[in-house]
């Protein structure tokens, strides 16, 4: 399958231009010194920054889901903006949260795989702005280690998940020790984090509130209140649910497929009945995964309607800066699987939108690229904090606010580093521009916690994209010759970025 485009088009859409004597690349404001706001204490807003665990933008109806509404979530959307291109720079759980935190990819801030993030390290958005003078809490999944140095710190109050944490009766971490609330986690998360906002927290000044859910995380557990949603609907099957995986070995060997790797505990002990074709038998596990999974995302969208409800109410909402996002996105029976890691739409695009009133005008949409990188830079910026020249990332308030600077970066810089572990997932990395994505699977351990030899194994090899003709990334097209000057570009692109966040390339 061959992909043509006018190299000058190419060029600059990649946000790489020949112009004269040298080259001028539209990503160079990562290296330009960031200009942040000073604004006076009594006017720094408040933050509250929602997190859910593996929730898809595609299970999210601002960005067009064809599978669930989420009308509370999409009111953060109506009053703010809906970000399109928001990428996750490592997508599982732990190292996006760590990026989040520290506005550091993984080899810099120590939390490339499930390494334990160092609590002592200073470049964190919560310690700038606990010394800022921000009330700061954390309530829910931490996912960054327990016990000693990576408990959370910098946060006024905390109440945290052990690892996973559970669906009903969760226990929670505390500086104090232990304790078990009765009901559903994301229930009782949400309960913490109205009683902080409504009693606990130093109403003198601005807060920070990171709420961070446990759902929708596998093992996909409903509460007894939506146990019964969706049970006489058929969910519609993704386009991709019936993909072969040709010209893809890694994505062939990858064992997270919805119809053959679902265990006993993800069905709730329920197995497929007996007599059903082939189809029948694919389209059960379908429903039986997808169903359960916006049975979780159902209870995620009442507690933002809770918190929004709560900001209104007590005269808040002006003064605070909104966020709702995902730690990354999801495959939703995409290419028949389940779980993300993959530098593929579906797992690297996660959702992100933000409401302030003061700035951002309602029911805008961006089409600008932000990555979790960015997230901390960001903060800061509209709290007036100066951001640390060791954060990575920059920060967006000038895009939020319909005011993008016109070298702003338009290529993003992906890596995956836990090669096999129970998905059997090749270590990759890759660049994206807005028309094409190149990713290098180098399916080597490294020395990464977690990181173990696939079986079978994979021989190391290139793939590349075509996002306009093939959005769903069906067709590798690297073999090729009509690509070589495309791949040319990506290539220099990926090695730049690989230099400028200081990381190293595989060969």
């Amino acid at each position: 399958m061959t992909s043509k485009i006018n190299r000058r088009e190419f060029l600059i859409q990649t946000g790489v231009m020949t112009l004269g004597l040298g080259v001028v690349r539209a990503s160079q404001a990562f290296a330009a010194p960031l200009v942040v706001s000073e604004v006076p204490p009594r006017k720094r807003p408040n933050f509250l920054f929602i997190m859910a665990d593996d929730h898809a933008a595609h299970a999210i109806s601002t960005y067009g889901s064809r599978i669930n509404k989420t009308s509370n979530i999409d009111r953060i959307a109506m009053g703010g903006a809906r970000l399109d291109h928001c990428f996750c720079t490592n997508a599982i759980c732990t190292p996006s949260r760590a990026a989040i935190m520290t506005g550091q990819y993984g080899h810099i801030n120590g939390v490339r795989g499930w390494e334990n993030i160092d609590s002592r390290r200073p470049i964190q958005t919560q310690k700038l702005l606990q010394a800022a003078g921000y009330a700061t809490g954390m309530i829910g999944k931490w996912h960054l280690g327990r016990g000693g140095n990576s408990d959370p710190q910098g946060f006024d109050y905390w109440e945290v998940m052990p690892g996973q944490g559970v669906y009903d009766d969760p226990k929670f971490y505390t500086a104090a020790g232990e304790k078990q609330y009765p009901g559903y986690a994301t229930d009782v998360t949400t309960d913490l984090a109205l009683n902080w906002l409504k009693e606990g927290r130093d109403k003198d000044k601005p807060f920070y509130l990171c709420v961070h859910h446990k759902a929708p995380h596998r093992n996909w557990v409903p509460s007894a209140k939506y146990q019964h949603l969706y049970e006489d609907v058929e969910i519609p099957l993704p386009e991709t649910f019936d993909d072969d995986y040709a010209g893809r070995p890694a994505a062939a060997a990858a064992k997270m497929r919805v119809t053959r790797d679902l265990t006993l505990t993800d069905t709730k002990g329920a197995k497929p009945p007996e007599g059903l074709t082939e189809k029948e038998r694919r389209n059960w596990f379908y429903q039986t995964y997808i169903k359960d999974y916006l049975r979780c995302v159902q209870s995620v969208d009442d507690s933002v309607g809770h918190l929004l409800d709560y900001l209104e109410e007590s005269g808040l909402a002006q003064d605070t800066v909104v966020v709702y996002t995902s730690d990354q996105g999801f495959f939703l029976g995409d290419h028949d699987w389940f779980d993300k890691r993959f530098f593929y739409e579906e797992t690297v695009k996660m959702p992100f939108l933000v409401r302030y009133p003061r700035e951002i005008q309602a029911g805008s949409v961006r089409q600008q690229f932000l990555a979790n990188v960015d997230f901390a830079p960001t903060i800061l910026d509209y709290a007036g904090v100066t951001v640390p020249p060791e954060m990575q990332g920059i920060s967006g308030r000038a895009m939020l606010r319909g005011q993008t600077p016109r070298d702003w970066q338009t290529t993003f810089y992906y890596r995956y580093w836990v090669n096999g572990d129970e998905h059997n997932t090749a270590a990759h990395y890759g660049v994206r521009s807005d028309t094409h994505k190149l990713i290098y699977f180098y399916c080597k351990t490294l020395g990464v916690q977690g990181a173990t030899e696939l079986n079978p194994p994979v021989t190391p090899y290139w793939e590349l994209y075509d996002l306009r003709n093939d959005p769903h990334e069906m067709h590798n097209i690297y073999a090729d010759a009509a690509n070589a000057e495309v791949i040319g570009v990506l290539k220099a692109e990926l090695s730049r970025l690989q230099k400028k966040y200081n990381d190293e390339p595989q060969h």
